[in-house]
């Protein structure tokens, strides 16, 4: 459409209406701003229609999910917020004709307008791509949700660099380079971003950190699971519900323990021991290894056993008449080699991981005896299940084998012992 041909269209209509008022001018610039703004919207409603209504059901319509996620963003609603800016920013030259300072202005507020709509576009854009890329296998291992933030930064800072150079009638570049004066200001400004757009980058290159993670940071006291991860933080939702939020550059200067090797690994540790009292450590007699032997899981073990210790007593001429003398069974050997037995036969423990049983330093509170294996449920809740099984186990079966479990002595036990003194007495 000629605009010059509307513009002589509208002075003379205006003409003709007779109205002397000396500002027919005026009235013709006014009339065609009004009719600017008249098609633009039109065109504005068009274009709406077509990229938002119909894409919507035509994007409803496809098996791709893509097109949803741009939808959903908005990215086509504000895509097409630059078709009135357009058709506003042709006319303009032939409305404000003769009047340059108008057409400065209007040109400046209309490409500032550009400017911020093409900004939200690109908003829209990058948060779709991150949903789409959530959507991937990699996107476990692999987040970009910093990377998409710091490059939301980087197009705000240059689109404010934009504005301001219209703003203030000076080149963008000229601007930029006189940025240089003034980069220690900006690198306090953005010192957090900086330093989180670095640790991210260092938490995605060596693998540290991914979503869905166990991890654990004792200086921030957050326990639980990484539910989100951008730019300048890393949100753990702990195990509490309670949520904390963490600067991502702390978990590179910092230590923290990922739990992620304990969930690939197929198995949870249990690492715990039970003290016995040293006490009711001794010698195997006949009875106790006839005892043993008909406990189905130690009955090979006791009879090997047995043959191996006869062979070497008969082979050094062991003089039998002393009991130190010999080479015997203790009723705590044996029951460690239960407890191994027993969590070998477990349906609970994971037999592809390493399982022991061993003794501790004795101290104060009598021998210690460690159970170290892992469990094959590692949910919280099943494995504390399983942990729990086994204490149940082994504190009820300790009494089988002659042994008793330390235990401080209490206002009971107290009480017992001065009563039996009491009755002694008076006996």
């Amino acid at each position: 459409m000629d605009k010059a041909f509307i513009h002589n269209t509208i002075e003379k209509w205006v003409d003709n209406l007779g109205i002397q008022t000396g500002n027919n001018q005026l009235l013709v610039i006014i009339i065609y701003f009004l009719l600017a703004v008249l098609v633009s919207f039109f065109a504005y409603q068009v274009a709406k229609y077509i990229l938002t209504t119909i894409l919507r059901r035509v994007s409803a319509k496809t098996k791709t999910e893509w097109d949803d996620i741009l939808v959903k963003r908005h990215f086509f609603r504000r895509l097409a917020n630059l078709i009135p800016a357009a058709i506003i920013l042709a006319f303009i030259p032939d409305i404000f004709e003769g009047y340059e300072w108008w057409i400065g202005f209007t040109q400046a507020l209309v490409n500032i307008y550009i400017i911020l709509t093409i900004l939200l576009t690109l908003d829209a854009f990058l948060n779709a791509f991150n949903d789409i890329y959530q959507g991937f296998e990699i996107a476990k291992t692999k987040p970009i949700k910093g990377y998409v933030q710091i490059l939301k930064v980087i197009i705000y800072f240059l689109g404010s660099i934009f504005i301001i150079s219209i703003l203030i009638g000076k080149s963008a570049i000229g601007i930029l380079t006189g940025l240089g004066a003034v980069t220690a200001i900006l690198l306090f400004v953005f010192r957090d971003p900086i330093l989180g757009f670095v640790g991210s980058i260092q938490l995605s290159a060596n693998d540290m950190v991914r979503p869905d993670d166990w991890i654990a940071v004792e200086k921030h006291k957050a326990d639980g699971v990484v539910i989100d991860m951008n730019l300048t933080s890393v949100k753990v939702q702990n195990w509490d519900m309670t949520i904390t939020n963490i600067p991502t550059y702390s978990l590179v200067s910092d230590s923290f323990v990922n739990w992620r090797g304990m969930q690939e690994s197929g198995g949870r540790r249990i690492m715990r021991s039970v003290n016995l009292n040293m006490k009711s450590i001794k010698f195997c007699s006949e009875e106790m290894i006839g005892k043993f032997k008909r406990i189905r899981i130690l009955k090979d073990y006791i009879e090997q056993k047995e043959q191996e210790i006869e062979q070497y007593n008969q082979q050094n001429n062991i003089d039998t008449s002393e009991i130190v003398n010999l080479r015997r069974q203790t009723n705590v050997g044996v029951f460690r080699r239960y407890l191994l037995e027993y969590l070998k036969n477990h349906p609970d423990v994971n037999q592809d991981m390493l399982i022991q049983v061993r003794q501790l330093a004795p101290t104060e509170k009598g021998l210690p005896m460690e159970v170290y294996c892992f469990s094959a449920k590692q949910a919280w809740v099943e494995y504390e299940k399983v942990q729990a099984e086994i204490f149940d186990h082994i504190l009820t079966v300790i009494p089988e084998f002659g042994l008793t479990v330390f235990q401080n002595p209490s206002s009971e036990d107290f009480r017992g012992y001065f009563s039996a003194s009491e009755s002694n007495a008076q006996e």
